[in-house]
């Protein structure tokens, strides 16, 4: 298999590997974690002492996830990548904002590509380590990622913000870069449970902000229903989610004593090639 091809994030010098260090040519170095990961985040990038989801939040996904509810997703992004790849294992992959690891992992897995997953989250990326020890996990941002220039194949970004110039920046030309975010239904029933107002989400547009870099490919719409059927599943689905930090006491409680939701996920997906 092959490496991904990791930049020094002071002065973008090639990182090479010596035993368990990485150093470039101007003298910087990094040591492997313990779990096996890179922490190639400088501390004058953080915006807080531990950026990125906490230990909570990461549990409460990597519960859900593994719990199945979003396989339909993961089966599509895989089958979108699949036909516009053909991986193989010189295929270099960055997951973007990778958090736990767990579509990581599954595409790294079901497309025998060199697989890098990234995330500002420390707790998240540990949590990741323990999932598949052939991906290369790093610990960085995605505003300043420590890839060389035009040396992946292919993006994706789930749920994640958008990041246009680092992202084409790593990116060969022609590559690709796919995304996916909520659709207008998302999660509507736990959103009805939460507000005494609720709409559609509103209708963000990733092609306006890629438009300078990046030419559409293809859109499509992925809907599909699914049943929490533990009170501990509600939680773990509010936990992982930005409606969990704004809830109101009343709905709070509403939310506990509820211990079956009948539920609809609601996605789109963007493809795009690096112009």
């Amino acid at each position: 298999m092959s490496q991904p091809a990791l930049a020094c994030p002071v002065c973008r010098e090639a990182l090479v590997l010596d035993d368990k260090r990485l150093s470039c040519a101007n003298g910087h170095s990094f040591d492997r974690a313990r779990q096996g990961y890179w922490n190639l985040l400088l501390p004058q990038k953080k915006r807080s002492k531990a950026p990125g989801d906490n230990a909570e939040m990461v549990q409460a996904r990597q519960h859900f996830l593994e719990a199945g509810y979003y396989t339909p997703l993961a089966e599509r992004i895989g089958q979108l990548l699949q036909s516009e790849l053909n991986p193989d294992e010189q295929t270099q992959l960055l997951d973007l904002g990778c958090g736990e690891g767990w579509y990581t992992d599954r595409l790294a897995r079901q497309l025998g590509c060199c697989t890098t997953g990234l995330d500002i989250s420390k707790d998240a990326i540990k949590t990741a380590c323990k999932r598949n020890k052939d991906v290369h996990w790093l610990v960085a941002t995605g505003a300043d990622i420590p890839l060389a220039e035009a040396s992946v194949d292919a993006a994706t970004l789930v749920f994640s913000r958008l990041m246009p110039e680092p992202t084409a920046r790593v990116l060969k030309p022609g590559g690709l870069l796919l995304v996916v975010i909520p659709g207008p239904n998302h999660l509507l029933a736990l959103r009805s449970l939460i507000y005494t107002d609720v709409r559609a989400t509103s209708g963000f547009d990733p092609a306006a902000l890629l438009a300078e870099q990046f030419e559409p490919v293809s859109c499509e719409s992925l809907s599909f229903d699914f049943t929490l059927d533990t009170a501990e599943a509600i939680q773990d689905l509010l936990a992982m989610t930005p409606h969990g930090q704004r809830l109101k006491p009343e709905a709070r409680t509403r939310l506990s004593q509820r211990e079956q939701l009948q539920e609809q996920a609601d996605f789109t997906l963007y493809l795009f090639h690096k112009r």
